[in-house]
């Protein structure tokens, strides 16, 4: 079973959200439809702009920890570095 760790966002260098799943495609599907009321859906956070894949829960847990301890412009630099365009992943 693999684990992820994605950033989310509301458009090209607009809100970011950090987060992590054991199954990518349902939970960003919940975010573009707003399920959960929260943080996300405020912004309107639902654009998957980059994912990184983990072997357990934990290292997914630990990265996204890690990831929101970040500054800003480190995160922005992370999704430029393999999505330049912040074309939507999902």
């Amino acid at each position: 079973m693999a684990f992820f760790t994605c950033l989310l966002s509301s458009g090209r260098n607009k809100t970011l959200y950090c987060g992590h799943t054991d199954d990518l495609t349902s939970r960003i599907w919940e975010h573009r439809e707003k399920l959960f009321k929260g943080f996300t859906a405020d912004y309107g956070v639902d654009r998957l702009v980059w994912y990184e894949v983990h072997d357990t829960r934990e290292a997914a847990f630990v990265r996204e920890c890690q990831i929101k301890k970040w500054n800003r412009s480190w995160k922005v630099r992370m999704i430029e570095t393999g999505n330049p365009k912040w074309r939507d992943l999902y």
